[in-house]
């Protein structure tokens, strides 16, 4: 007889969302100072997005197969916890050792190093809630994972400027060094990701492959799933759109970073002619199967599939420009080795802790807005909260007054880590929680990946190398994602 999942305490489910804490710690590090020290090193406003990639394309290939194996992974520390341990040992390798890259392209590849080593961990994190958290119990769960994130990224945001104005820690160096405020930042970002990490882990069960089994929810065999044949079409027009794309940056000469974009569409249309012979001679492997299930995920993960696309498009857009923007437009300078750059830049970091200390406050709102409203309503509002956060960057003039424009993007943000996931979870097959919830973050990583490979292009040749136009079609990509996010159907599967 199936059993019920029980509820658990509020110290269990807090337990189990603590190590959020540490992984915003090492990614809003990430965020609010990669660009700093990329142009630190000598990188120009049009080459930021470009050395970004490394984000897109890690958690591209590593959170479907991290889900993959987390699926079928049961050991002494459970199923998803190995993937948090061992992800949080290279993360904090690699928030020690990026601060002291000694030129931009080392800087660029200990990036790939963090965000691999970062998916390796975050990835599992939103299945834990799905296998530990009854259905009633599972939007308390995101929500905490909301208010850690929230949490952990204003006081990781604020780091640099903090150091140097309440510890007179120097935010300038020589030409071509990183500030020993963003060093130790980081320093103290790998040591707290390492704590909190290891507190889950230690802090949290999880229920064995029989318990699972007794809640119905054993994990199911693979099928064979979509046939041969379906995949050569959408093979077919992925090929010939890549070639087409590639040839045209070759021909018109137009920037070089948009093969990128030509090439992973090839390559995607290549790997559905792979897939289709694979399953013509029975091979039913991790690659396979995972393509298999991307063609079978619910419609419901369709629809929120493209609110997420252009939800994440503008956060890419915030995270890449938004250093530049304010240090360019509310500093007056474009020099990294400026005082008045340094300056802004510090401020940015604490722009970036108010719209995550926003977010905080807003996971404590947000589940009354549901209840007033719905799910898709109450993502509606915030994404519009957002855009508007966004526009006024280009509106306030006084640096001072910029953390206004962090309550809407506060909202915004804790509503896009919780709210499309909420009506996500009870639609997905508890087998296969995990490597659905690694395909969900496909929808956020191409965004940034396609953010990657044309914002340089348009911001260098539409708006004239001014990075605060990136903003405004941010905002243009979140009213978009909040008109649609009212077309997804919850009340079905």
């Amino acid at each position: 007889m199936q059993q019920a999942k029980p509820n658990l305490s509020f110290w269990q489910i807090w337990n189990m969302c603590f190590g959020f804490l540490g992984i915003q710690f090492g990614f809003a590090l990430q965020n609010g100072n990669v660009s700093r020290i990329f142009q630190t090193l000598g990188a120009s406003i049009d080459e930021l997005p470009i050395l970004w990639i490394a984000g897109p394309l890690t958690g591209l290939l590593v959170q479907p197969i991290v889900g993959y194996y987390s699926d079928r992974t049961w050991n002494r520390l459970g199923r998803r916890r190995p993937y948090f341990f061992y992800g949080a040992v290279l993360t904090t390798m690699a928030l020690f050792f990026l601060p002291n890259s000694p030129s931009l392209w080392m800087a660029a590849g200990m990036l790939w190093i963090l965000d691999a080593s970062i998916n390796i961990t975050m990835e599992p994190f939103r299945a834990f809630v799905g296998d530990n958290l009854n259905e009633k119990q599972r939007p308390l769960g995101f929500s905490m994972q909301s208010f850690f994130i929230g949490i952990g990224a204003v006081v990781a945001s604020a780091l640099p400027y903090m150091l140097t104005n309440w510890f007179e820690v120097a935010n300038t160096a020589a030409p071509g060094e990183i500030p020993d405020s963003v060093r130790y930042s980081f320093y103290a970002g790998g040591i707290v990701l390492f704590i909190a990490v290891l507190w889950t882990v230690m802090r949290s069960t999880e229920y064995s492959p029989t318990q699972l089994a007794a809640f119905g929810e054993a994990h199911e065999e693979e099928v064979a799933g979509a046939n041969q044949r379906r995949y050569w079409q959408p093979g077919t027009i992925a090929s010939i759109i890549g070639v087409l794309s590639l040839a045209l940056v070759w021909q018109f000469s137009l920037d070089q970073q948009l093969y990128i974009l030509g090439g992973a569409i090839l390559a995607f249309g290549l790997l559905q002619y792979w897939v289709s012979a694979a399953k013509g001679k029975g091979h039913f492997g991790m690659v396979v199967q995972i393509v298999d299930d991307l063609y079978q995920m619910p419609g419901r993960m369709r629809q929120l599939a493209v609110v997420q696309f252009f939800s994440w498009f503008a956060l890419f857009a915030l995270w890449i420009y938004t250093t530049a923007a304010v240090t360019s437009v509310h500093y007056g300078s474009s020099d990294p080795t400026s005082a008045a750059y340094n300056d802004g830049a510090d401020w940015v970091g604490m722009l970036f802790a108010f719209y995550n200390g926003f977010a905080a406050l807003a996971a404590l709102v947000i589940p009354y807005i549901v209840r007033r409203t719905s799910l898709q309503i109450a993502h509606c509002i915030n994404l519009v909260l957002g855009a508007a956060g966004y526009l006024s960057f280009l509106i306030i003039k006084d640096p001072a007054l910029l953390w206004i424009s962090m309550i809407g993007v506060g909202f915004a943000w804790a509503s896009i880590l919780s709210l499309p996931y909420a009506m996500l979870a009870d639609v997905l097959p508890a087998g296969k929680m995990g490597v659905y919830m690694g395909m969900f973050n496909f929808f956020i990583v191409l965004p940034q990946l396609l953010a990657a490979t044309i914002l340089g292009s348009l911001v260098n040749h539409l708006f004239n190398a001014e990075a605060i136009y990136a903003l405004a079609l941010g905002a243009a990509s979140l009213l978009i994602a909040a008109v649609y996010v009212l077309t997804v159907k919850t009340e079905t599967r």
